[in-house]
C-alpha cells in the first residue's frame, strides 16, 4: 500500500501530489521508482518506456545531465484514481547553462496508490541564474503558493 489511496479527495490528492514532489526532490532513482507499480507504462517527452527498471534507468540518465534539480508541482485536478499535475523545475548542464522545464503530467493509480500510469509534456526555457526561483526543496512558508506563470 502507497497512501494516500484513491478514490481521492482534494485532501488526499495535494498529499499525493506533495508526496511525489519531496520524493523526486531527493533525485533518488530507486526512492521515486518504489512509488510505481512494476509494469508502470511512462510517456516523458519523446520517450516511452515500461516498468521500474526503466524508470530507474531514465531517471538515472536524466540526473546525471540535469544538475541542481530543483521542483515544485501543483494539483490540477482529479477524478477518482487520476491526478493532473502542473510543474516547474530548474537546473543547469554541463556549461552552467540554467533551465527552467515547464510541463503537465497525468497520473493513474491502482487501488493500493501505486502509479501505473504517467504521461509528462514538458518544455524547456533558457533563463540566467539570476531568474532562478526553485532554489531547493519547498519550505514551509511556500505551501500555498500557486507556480508562477513565467
Amino acid at each position: 500500500m502507497r497512501p494516500p489511496l484513491p478514490p481521492f479527495d482534494l485532501a488526499s490528492a495535494q498529499a499525493k501530489v506533495r508526496a511525489a514532489e519531496n520524493a523526486w526532490n531527493t533525485r533518488d532513482p530507486e526512492r521515486v521508482a518504489a512509488a510505481y507499480t512494476e509494469d508502470s507504462v511512462w510517456r516523458n517527452r519523446d520517450e516511452f518506456f515500461t516498468g521500474r527498471a526503466a524508470i530507474v534507468e531514465f531517471l538515472t540518465r536524466k540526473w546525471q545531465v540535469e544538475n541542481g534539480y530543483a521542483l515544485r508541482k501543483d494539483l490540477w485536478a482529479f477524478e477518482g484514481n487520476r491526478i493532473a499535475v502542473r510543474f516547474q523545475y530548474e537546473w543547469h548542464d554541463e556549461t552552467g547553462q540554467w533551465w527552467r522545464s515547464y510541463g503537465n503530467e497525468q497520473w493513474e493509480f491502482t487501488p493500493e496508490g501505486l502509479m501505473s500510469r504517467r504521461e509528462a509534456s514538458i518544455n524547456d526555457v533558457r533563463i540566467a541564474a539570476a531568474e532562478r526561483r526553485i532554489l531547493g526543496a519547498r519550505t514551509p512558508g511556500e505551501d500555498a503558493d500557486p507556480l508562477p506563470q513565467r
